[in-house]
């Protein structure tokens, strides 16, 4: 299976930082936040990787290539422990890269990947969403998959007041957290919410979602969007949705950086006791 990473977005929602630097590169903690990404496919056991990048993206290619001058330094410093790490880097996966030249939403954006997956199932992975658990997210949603052979997205529900944020499905429990999906909706009101369960930036495609994607017009924001894809889809092969186990954090929400930032330090040895007695002291001088 091959795993495609969207990364082409604006990121306007994290202006200005996102002028200039794309907001898959974020920084969380000391790696950018497209690697983790990169690293849950890896550790679901994918390492054919299609990163959609677009305009001004060349540091998420430059980041996963070969540093040669910088290796040399770190060689002739005996700096082993960073060459190592800077060396993994760029042997983590076979990666390619498709431009999105014009932002026309998330279904065209996977669309752009349809040469390369060809007629097989494969994974998406939204390059601004991390998603931290124990069992990696697209291997949970991997294990429905090979049981059901169909389209799984990921889900969790949220408060209601949030459901008009995201894509939302309807669906019959079929397994404890998980659902046969009956429809989906695209950021709805409350009133037309179907649930509070909403998609969470993990999936497993049919490759027959490059043909619906192909039959779905563009809707707000002159954009292809991958929910309205996937209503086409339900009309020819079942779609299954599972409640994740695991906390997904947006990298587009300046509050949920802030948060993945602590949270990732605080599972790091060299940072956990040091943190924990700054935010205590912090705590006390704010309060």
């Amino acid at each position: 299976m091959k795993a495609v990473i969207p990364a082409a977005g604006l990121g306007t929602r994290f202006l200005p930082m996102t002028k200039n630097t794309p907001k898959e590169m974020l920084p969380v903690v000391d790696k950018p936040a497209i690697q983790y990404v990169v690293e849950e496919a890896i550790n679901s056991g994918i390492d054919d990787i299609i990163i959609i990048t677009g305009r001004g993206k060349e540091v998420i290619e430059n980041h996963f290539d070969v540093a040669y001058e910088l290796e040399k330094i770190l060689e002739e410093r005996g700096e082993r422990e960073k060459l190592e790490e800077i060396r993994r880097i760029s042997e983590l996966a076979d990666i390619f890269y498709v431009r999105q030249k014009k932002a026309l939403g998330l279904g065209h954006a996977i669309y752009k990947a349809k040469k390369l997956i060809g007629d097989e199932f494969f994974a998406v992975l939204l390059g601004d969403d991390i998603i931290v658990a124990r069992k990696p997210c697209i291997l949970q949603l991997k294990e429905v998959y090979e049981k059901y052979n169909a389209t799984v997205i990921a889900v969790q529900e949220v408060e209601k007041e949030n459901v008009s944020k995201y894509g939302i499905i309807e669906g019959e429990e079929v397994e404890e957290g998980v659902y046969k999906v009956k429809r989906l909706v695209e950021k709805p009101s409350l009133e037309e919410a179907p649930s509070n369960i909403a998609i969470m930036g993990r999936y497993i495609l049919s490759p027959f979602i490059f043909e619906c994607i192909e039959r779905t017009k563009p809707g707000k924001n002159n954009e292809i969007q991958l929910t309205d894809a996937l209503n086409l889809l339900l009309e020819k092969e079942d779609i299954y949705a599972i409640k994740f186990d695991g906390k997904r954090y947006d990298l587009g929400d300046k509050f949920d950086w802030l948060c993945i930032n602590i949270e990732m330090a605080l599972q790091r040895e060299e940072f956990k006791e040091k943190l924990i007695d700054y935010l205590k002291k912090l705590l006390n001088y704010v309060g």
